[in-house]
């Protein structure tokens, strides 16, 4: 559907605009050194809207020897041209057409020497998305994947679910993209239809599509002068639009918490609203997954006065908890049917990470008032402390390793770009979101306080080592590191403190450390570390986060960045110069997000493997591109003691216990461990559960022997 562009809308640009123009109101304003960035992102056509064309037909003309102002302006434009490169400076830096296999700081070097503007490091920012969001416009617009090499798109379910769209709405808003809002949500007026007989993960569904609805919800009510629309103003017919297709959506998702247990299925029918239980790693869920739906649930509860969207996912905070895991480390899977974990695989990377970061996230989100997710936030880190902190062998890096067998087994010194997320965690949860002067002002600030801010800036290191150790300056997404046998623990950790991972020399010794695979070796630009960076800069205030983020972003620029006009895409092998670039949307996409059965002949392993290593540019890219944002931003901007960010970087407002309401459970008693302690009559119930299974199987035994079977030596 084609409609026409909205009139008298703040912001509003025709289609055939440049993607670099200035962008105008409300403060976000931009230098016209945009104009320059054509030739920095090789822009050779300017995306433009559906309603217009591409390309124009050349007007009639005269010949040019009959037009005398010809040769002049000729002769002009190449003067300019001259002063542009640089002929005429003393300098020989001159700004290239850029090739994606090299790098292009010729033009950031421009800035060395004087100071950092951050606001136009931002417009860069803000450029790139544009640039991504356009060749999405283009070539895929309304699809759910969108293939940017090959120029496609693709759908996930049989009429798409915006995944691309509904998923960038606060990114768009944020940085205040009007014209582009206005065409989304347009879209999702029109278009936009959950009644689909389409299996959906239940967890992705949530966090993305449910968290991008409620966080446009939120801005668009909050903060009118971001991106401003007449329809979504108070008493505007389209007003409510972002919260009622959340509703729809989210009573759709309801059906995956219909197990026995209340542990929510892996995936949900959206139609039939039927819970489907994982197709892999014998049908249980993942942890990680079951337990990070809950800020956006209560969110939308505390709007609508649904207590049922609250009780649904307390209640699996409850069950997970009942299982009484030693020092607060669960497993990463965990089955609908009964509740209680499958394996003892415990790691804070894929399946397991969002566990912990949801757990001071809730505490926050209710402004503190329910202290039972900072219990389980502060026995978490302290068993990831006794657990799973050691430190590389030469350079005495923090490393938060991997026990795949269980907390009592060996360590594995593997960390997945996932986990770095944790420090900028671990910073958010010593402060509450205030900077570490205001915790001081407040008097809460203490040797706790200190010592996990302390991890938390040893941990960016060690993340932020990981793509400086790599030729394309992008981290890989796995990687291992050297350290001792046995390993150190953080009761014994090095007296030297750990290397500058900030060293440009290609052999420093500190890259000994670092252990990269080549089946490990893709970037999919994933948001983890820029998100830490962002909270650490926050919390902190020292700007060698906000350096690393801008040359971080560089490096996504100068290795990721497509020819022409269709954006970004993902990078095989980030040790190689140049890379070898992917169309990022893997065939194994679809059928990992959404979820159908896989086909027999694939093993198990390898079904768990796939959907690991699931992940998408183009949904990373709303993540990731608004994290660069708000590290470039002002501190006024969404302040952190005000929101709460969900694990997809969607923004909820922190609120008040109101409308009924509370905490529903209490945590069971514990021992020095964190064990639950059973009471003398349970511990005598289950002694006399034990004795009678015996006598059970002898039943069976008899009535076998009786009808002539013999018994198997199984069945006793």
């Amino acid at each position: 559907m084609s409609f026409s562009g909205p009139k008298n809308v703040n912001g509003y640009r025709n289609q055939h605009e440049s993607s670099w123009d200035t962008a105008g109101s409300n403060g976000y304003t931009r230098s016209n050194i945009g104009a320059k960035l054509d030739g920095y992102f090789d822009k050779r056509e300017l995306p433009m809207y559906k309603d217009k064309p591409y390309s124009y037909a050349a007007s009639r003309r005269k010949p040019w020897w009959q037009k005398w102002r010809f040769t002049g302006v000729i002769l002009l434009l190449l003067v300019a041209l001259l002063y542009w490169i640089g002929i005429f400076s003393s300098t020989s830096t001159r700004t290239r057409v850029r090739d994606t296999s090299k790098s292009t700081w010729s033009w950031s070097s421009k800035m060395a020497g004087t100071q950092v503007d951050w606001n136009e490091r931002r417009e860069r920012v803000k450029d790139a998305f544009v640039l991504s969001w356009d060749g999405y416009e283009k070539y895929a617009w309304g699809h759910d994947g969108y293939h940017p090499t090959s120029k496609r798109g693709t759908q996930m379910t049989p009429s798409g679910m915006g995944w691309i769209i509904v998923d960038a709405l606060d990114t768009l808003m944020i940085m205040n993209l009007t014209s582009r809002l206005t065409y989304a949500r347009e879209w999702i007026t029109t278009s936009l239809n959950y009644e689909q007989d389409q299996e959906v993960n239940t967890f992705e569904t949530t966090i993305r599509m449910l968290g991008g609805l409620l966080s446009a919800h939120y801005l668009s009510t909050t903060f009118p002068e971001m991106a401003p629309l007449a329809d979504d103003d108070q008493g505007a017919p389209g007003e409510d639009l972002y919260l009622e297709k959340a509703t729809d959506l989210a009573d759709r998702l309801l059906g995956a918490f219909d197990s026995d247990s209340g542990v929510p299925y892996a995936s949900v029918n959206l139609k039939t609203l039927k819970g489907i239980q994982s197709h892999a790693d014998d049908g249980a869920s993942s942890t990680a997954e079951a337990t990070s739906l809950q800020l956006e649930f209560k969110y939308l509860a505390m709007l609508t006065g649904e207590k049922d969207y609250w009780e649904k996912v307390e209640k699996v905070m409850e069950l997970v908890d009942d299982n009484g895991v030693e020092d607060g480390l669960v497993p990463i899977f965990i089955y609908a049917h009964d509740g209680t974990f499958r394996g003892h695989n415990i790691r804070l990377g894929s399946r397991g990470d969002s566990y912990y970061e949801y757990l001071i996230k809730q505490y926050l989100q209710t402004s503190g008032q329910e202290p039972i997710y900072l219990e389980l936030w502060n026995q978490a880190l302290t068993g990831v402390r006794k657990h799973l902190i050691t430190y590389s062998k030469r350079s005495h890096f923090t490393i938060i390793a991997e026990r795949p067998n269980g907390l009592q087994s060996d360590l594995q010194p593997k960390m997945d770009h996932l986990v770095c997320f944790m420090p900028g965690t671990i910073a958010l949860a010593a402060t509450g979101g205030k900077t570490v002067a205001e915790a001081k002002q407040a008097g809460k600030w203490g040797k706790k306080e200190q010592a996990d801010l302390d991890l938390a800036i040893e941990l960016t290191k060690t993340c932020w080592g990981m793509y400086k150790t790599t030729a394309t300056g992008l981290a890989p997404e796995i990687t291992f590191f050297e350290i001792n046998d046995p390993p150190r623990s953080e009761a014994d950790r090095p007296s030297t403190p750990p290397a500058d991972p900030t060293s440009t020399d290609a052999s420093a010794e500190w890259k000994d450390d670092y252990v990269i695979k080549n089946q490990d070796a893709h970037n999919l630009q994933r948001p983890e570390t820029v998100e830490t960076l962002f909270y650490m800069w926050r919390i902190t205030g020292d700007e060698k986060y906000r350096e690393w983020g801008w040359e971080m972003f560089m490096s996504f620029v100068n290795y990721t960045k497509l020819e022409g006009d269709a954006g970004f895409t993902s990078v095989a092998n980030v040790l190689r110069v140049p890379p070898k670039l992917r169309d990022n949307m893997e065939s194994f996409w679809l059928v990992c997000l959404v979820y159908p059965r896989f086909p027999s002949f694939l093993s198990p392993v390898l079904i768990s493997s796939i959907r690991d290593n699931v992940a998408d540019f183009e949904e990373k890219q709303a993540e990731t591109l608004k994290y660069f944002y708000l590290l470039f931003s002002p501190v006024d901007l969404l302040p952190l003691d005000s929101i709460v960010i969900n694990t997809e970087a969607h923004i909820f407002p922190r609120f008040q216990l109101v409308r009924g309401l509370t905490t529903g459970w209490k945590r069971k008693p514990r021992d020095k461990d964190g064990k639950v302690i059973k009471s003398e009559k349970k511990a005598l119930e289950d002694g006399g559960q034990q004795k009678k299974i015996p006598e059970a199987q002898k039943t069976v035994k008899a009535e076998q022997t009786k009808d002539g079977g013999t018994a198997s030596k199984g069945a006793a």
